[in-house]
């Protein structure tokens, strides 16, 4: 029994070690250790972040902001909340009007004609809870109705009155608001599960897909994308997920998204990217995770929309693209959605793109330069050599000087023979 109790304890104990910690073990641990581990997310692929507050000691901040608190409560609490309102409410000046009633004796002279009650036909607390309804609620059936011969009672109804229109903007706003938010508005906004890694224009880009399926539109639509990933600053600072912005086309007014097809977001891995040393076997042992985030305004109401979604390390695919979605048809074009999420392998190298740019720019070079300075990066190149290239090189430069020299003399002579 023991035995059973403890292994599993290790077990589970394993995956939680932090990063800084996993650094330190036999590497073969490492990768037993992230293979057990359960990829887990800032964000879920449906945009909710899977962030938990716990140890909150300044709750009353939630009680000043009580609105706010109403309407991100869930729809059950909330409707609970708004019945336990009235209801309270109702409860609370029924009992008023029954003890205005109580100390008055009307109680004691029902059905006696020559009494005059402060409430007409108010004989208990059912009739005192039913005439405070009818009169928060300003029914009005007529069977009970206040007299003028009650002053105590003309001031309770004021008081009613005016705290009962507060508790009716009070609620009735607060389920309007929460009907009307466009959260579900972005149910219909769609990312491509995976993201994917190729060669567009000769340079490496990161690549994922955004559409939306409704026919109203969403204006002035802007896409983002952050990458998650833990650092360890050169002076042993550890900082757990970390957020890098990735340039998805802010300086080209690429994020300005026109979104009535589904549209390819781009990133284009340079030298400010985040993927720039990364190449597919990098790419494999990381530990990272993009969140993207589309947002916009609904047309048909004109609040803010904002969806969200994530791609994790094994969510990246290198060397594939997405399959076209749009086709031309008779007078129009036509978007098929079974294959928004499709990808296709493409020739893509492995290597990083800081590795393919260094190869790009060796491509570009003049062959014999190529050649000598590879030679001399392997030390073949012996000292006489070299020294009879630096002489060739010395006497290159001292003739493109002499040439200078001549051609500057014969300007000279032009400007003078024009004068």
């Amino acid at each position: 029994m023991e035995q059973d109790v403890e292994s599993p304890a290790i077990t589970i104990r394993k995956p939680k070690l932090p990063k800084q910690a996993c650094e330190d073990l036999p590497k073969q641990l490492v990768d037993q250790v992230r293979t057990k581990r359960k990829i887990q997310r800032y964000v879920r692929k449906d945009g909710k972040c899977n962030v938990h507050h716990g140890n909150v000691q300044e709750t009353y901040r939630y009680l000043t902001d009580i609105f706010t608190t109403l309407v991100d409560l869930k729809w059950r609490f909330n409707l609970f909340i708004f019945v336990l309102v009235y209801t309270v409410t109702w409860l609370l000046f029924g009992f008023a009007w029954w003890l205005i009633a109580y100390v008055r004796g009307d109680l004691e002279h029902i059905g006696d004609n020559q009494w005059t009650p402060c409430v007409n036909n108010l004989n208990g607390f059912v009739s005192a809870f039913l005439f405070s309804i009818e009169t928060e609620t300003t029914i009005g059936y007529g069977y009970r109705v206040i007299t003028d011969q009650c002053p105590e009672g003309i001031l309770l109804l004021l008081i009613q009155s005016v705290l009962g229109s507060i508790v009716n903007a009070f609620m009735v706003g607060c389920m309007f608001v929460k009907i009307s938010q466009p959260k579900k508005r972005a149910e219909t906004l769609v990312f491509s599960t995976n993201a994917v890694i190729s060669v567009r224009d000769g340079r490496l880009c990161l690549m994922f897909r955004v559409g939306d399926l409704r026919n109203s539109h969403i204006v002035e639509a802007s896409i983002r994308a952050k990458l998650i990933k833990s650092k360890q600053t050169k002076e042993g600072e550890f900082i757990p997920l970390n957020q890098t912005d990735m340039n998805v086309g802010y300086d080209t007014g690429d994020d300005r998204l026109f979104l009535v097809s589904p549209l390819i977001i781009c990133h284009e891995i340079n030298q400010n990217s985040p993927f720039w040393e990364i190449s597919q076997a990098h790419l494999d042992r990381e530990d990272l995770e993009i969140v993207v985030i589309l947002e916009g305004m609904v047309e048909a109401t004109g609040m803010t929309c904002q969806a969200r979604s994530s791609y994790v390390t094994s969510e990246i695919k290198w060397g594939y693209r997405f399959m076209p979605v749009l086709t031309l048809e008779d007078g129009f074009y036509e978007v098929d959605y079974n294959s928004f999420h499709d990808i296709h392998e493409t020739n893509t190298p492995s290597c990083s793109a800081r590795e393919l740019a260094e190869i790009n720019c060796r491509i570009r070079l003049p062959f014999t330069w190529s050649v000598a300075s590879k030679l001399s990066q392997q030390g073949v190149l012996e000292p006489e050599g070299r020294e009879k290239k630096h002489t060739t090189l010395v006497t290159q430069e001292e003739g493109l000087e002499e040439q200078t020299e001549r051609n500057g003399d014969i300007a000279n002579i032009e400007s003078e023979s024009k004068v």
